[in-house]
């Protein structure tokens, strides 16, 4: 299966996502790193000085953010705008690499969007190291299951 390369869709994304992490950044003196900012979500809603984290705007924004990942594909879909997802393969090994990933996030101290984007931007030597470690797994693993495996 060949993907089409689309320059203009991807780097309007690039732009998007760096430009939203740059916004979170500066208001909230945060780094737009997907999975802390989701998985905090689920934590103790307490801050350190024992007053809650929902009214001190922690977790609205958290929230906001996660929210605005879901909703924004639903909104562009509700304006006229064709969003094609196309998965091939087995739903069951979707899942097991979601699962992968989750992994991969919470042992990397961080996800591709942590790392990746913010690190990187950051100089971040750690982040440096990370992101060649999943860039290079992935370049791996796509050789083996299309070549190697076949699927």
């Amino acid at each position: 299966m060949i993907t089409d390369f689309t320059p203009y869709t991807s780097l309007a994304g690039g732009v998007l996502i760096g430009l939203s992490a740059v916004i979170l950044l500066l208001t909230n003196g945060r780094i737009a790193g997907i999975s802390g900012i989701y998985s905090r979500l689920f934590e103790s809603s307490r801050l350190a000085n024992g007053r809650s984290a929902w009214l001190h705007g922690e977790k609205s924004w958290q929230l906001a953010f996660v929210g605005g990942l879901v909703l924004a594909p639903l909104l562009l879909m509700s304006g006229g705008l064709e969003i094609e997802q196309v998965f091939t393969g087995d739903l069951s090994l979707i899942a097991i690499a979601g699962v992968l990933v989750g992994f991969g996030s919470v042992f990397g101290n961080g996800c591709t969007s942590g790392h990746g984007v913010c690190g990187l931007s950051r100089l971040s030597i750690r982040s440096l190291a990370a992101t060649v470690t999943f860039m290079s797994v992935g370049a791996v693993v796509v050789f083996v299951m299309r070549h190697l495996v076949g699927g």
